[in-house]
C-alpha cells in the first residue's frame, strides 16, 4: 500500500557522471522488486503457513512500520555522523540475512510467528536508516542540475515496480510457496549492496554541531510552527494511518473474505502501482491548472471517497470494485506526496531539510504500524468487511485537515 513519501534534497555536486547513477539506479530497483515481492509474500506466509488470525497477520506490517516510531527522529542525526555508502551496504546485508532466516526456518520446521515479526521489526529498523541516506546519497553522485530529472525517473521506477512486481510475488507464492518466495527479496538485498559497494564514497561530510538532541529538536520545531506544513503533515499522517489499516487488511479480505486464489492476490495488490503511476502523470497538469494547493485539497478527498468501493461486492465484482477503488486511493495519496513534499523543499532552509525529513517521516510514517494494529483488532472484532467501512470513514479526515487550516484559502502552496 502506497504511503505519503516525505523526501528531502540539498547541495549537491557532480562527482562521478551518469554512470554512478546508473549503479545506484539499478540497487535501488532491484532491492524495490524485492520489498514488492514481500508485501505479498510474508503475509501469506502467516496465513496460509501458520494460520494466523487476523490481529497477528497486522502484527507484521506494524512490526515494520514501528521503526519510524523507534528510531525515525534521530536517524537523521546518525545517517550524518556515519560513513554513508557504508552504511547503506550494511544495511542491505542486515535485511538480507534477516529475510533468509524465514524461508530456512519454514525448511526446518522451526518457523513461528515471532519469528516473522522479529524478521519484520529487524528490517524496518534498517530501513529508515537506509531510506533517510537514501536522501543524501544521491545528491552525492548526481549535479544539482540532474536532481529533479533523476528524482524523477526512481519514482517512475519505483512506481512501476509497485506495478508489476506483486504480481511477480503472487506467481512466485503460487508455484514456489510463500516462503520461498522470500529468498527473492533477500537476493535483492545482495544485489543492491553489491552494486552500491561498487559506486565511489562520497567525501566525508562535516558532522553538524550541537548536540543530537538540539539537532532533532530544531527540526521538530520548524514542522510544528510552520502554518502550511503543519497541515499538510496532519493530513499525511491521517492517510498514511489509512494505508497501515489496507496493507493490515488487503491480503485478509482477498484470501478469507473474497476467497481470492493467492496467484491473483498480488495482480490486485499491483493496483497501488497503477495508482501510483497514474498520479504521478496527473499531478503535474493538476497543480498547472488548478493550483498545487486546489490540487491536494480536491484529490484528497476524490481518494477519501473512492475507499467505500473496496468493500462493496463478492467474487469477481469484488476484486474489481476492490481494484478501481484502492486505484484511486492511491492516486490521490501520490497527489498529496509530491506537492507537498516539492512545497517542503521550496520552503524550508537547506540545512535543516534532512532533520524536517526525519521529523515528517516519524509523525507520518509512524501511523502506519498504528493503523495495522487497530485494523486487525477491528476485523477480528467486527470482520474484514465492516473493518474496511470503519477504515472509509477514518479517511475522511484528512481532507478535513486541509480544509479547516490556511491552505483552504490557497491556490498555490507557499
Amino acid at each position: 500500500m502506497a504511503q505519503v513519501e516525505l523526501d528531502s534534497g540539498g547541495k549537491t555536486r557532480d562527482t562521478g557522471g551518469a554512470g554512478m547513477f546508473w549503479r545506484y539506479w539499478t540497487a535501488s530497483t532491484a532491492s524495490g522488486v524485492g520489498d514488492a515481492v514481500t508485501t505479498v509474500a510474508l503475509p501469506l506466509v502467516a496465513i496460509e503457513t501458520l494460520h494466523a488470525s487476523a490481529f497477528e497477520v497486522s502484527l507484521l506490517p506494524a512490526a515494520r512500520f514501528v521503526a519510524w516510531l523507534a528510531i525515525g527522529l534521530p536517524a537523521g542525526v546518525i545517517v550524518q555522523r556515519l560513513p554513508l555508502r557504508g552504511t547503506q551496504i550494511a544495511m542491505d546485508l542486515i535485511r538480507a540475512a534477516a529475510m533468509a532466516w524465514v524461508p530456512l526456518a519454514a525448511t526446518l520446521g522451526i518457523l513461528r510467528l515471532w519469528q516473522l515479526v522479529l524478521v519484520t521489526l529487524v528490517i524496518g529498523l534498517a530501513g529508515v536508516v537506509f531510506d533517510i541516506g537514501n536522501s543524501s546519497f544521491l545528491p552525492s553522485i548526481v549535479s544539482k542540475a540532474e536532481l529533479t530529472a533523476r528524482n524523477s525517473l526512481l519514482s517512475g521506477s519505483s512506481a512501476a515496480t509497485q506495478l508489476g512486481a506483486p504480481s511477480l510475488g503472487g506467481v512466485l507464492v503460487q508455484f514456489c510457496g510463500a516462503a520461498a518466495s522470500l529468498l527473492v527479496d533477500a537476493v535483492s538485498y545482495v544485489v543492491s549492496g553489491v552494486i552500491l559497494w561498487t559506486v565511489p564514497r562520497p567525501k566525508d561530510k562535516r558532522a553538524p554541531a550541537g548536540s543530537p538532541w538540539a539537532q532533532i529538536s530544531e527540526g521538530w520545531r520548524y514542522v510544528t510552527r510552520h502554518p502550511v506544513i503543519r497541515p499538510c503533515v496532519t493530513a499525511a499522517t491521517l492517510v498514511n494511518f489509512v494505508c497501515g489499516t489496507l496493507i493490515a487488511l488487503t491480503p485478509l479480505y482477498l484470501v478469507r473474505t473474497l476467497g481470492t486464489p493467492v496467484g491473483l492476490v498480488g495482480v490486485v495488490m499491483a493496483t497501488d502501482g497503477l495508482g501510483s503511476l497514474l498520479g504521478a502523470a496527473l499531478t503535474p497538469r493538476l497543480a498547472a491548472r488548478l493550483g498545487s494547493a486546489r490540487a491536494i485539497r480536491w484529490a484528497t478527498p476524490v481518494g477519501a471517497v473512492a475507499l467505500v468501493l473496496l468493500p462493496l461486492g463478492s467474487g469477481g465484482w469484488g476484486l474489481l470494485l476492490f481494484g478501481l477503488g484502492n486505484t484511486v486511493f492511491t492516486m490521490g495519496v501520490v497527489v498529496l506526496s509530491i506537492l507537498t513534499r516539492t512545497h517542503r523543499q521550496s520552503v524550508t532552509p537547506p540545512e535543516l531539510l534532512p532533520r524536517v525529513m526525519a521529523t515528517v517521516r516519524f509523525v507520518s510514517w509512524g501511523a502506519v504500524p498504528v493503523g495495522s494494529l487497530l485494523a486487525g483488532t477491528a476485523a477480528a472484532a467486527l470482520g474484514t468487511r465492516d473493518a474496511l467501512w470503519l477504515v472509509g470513514a477514518v479517511a475522511l479526515l484528512a481532507p478535513l485537515a486541509l480544509w479547516a487550516g490556511p491552505v483552504r484559502r490557497m491556490r498555490v502552496l507557499a
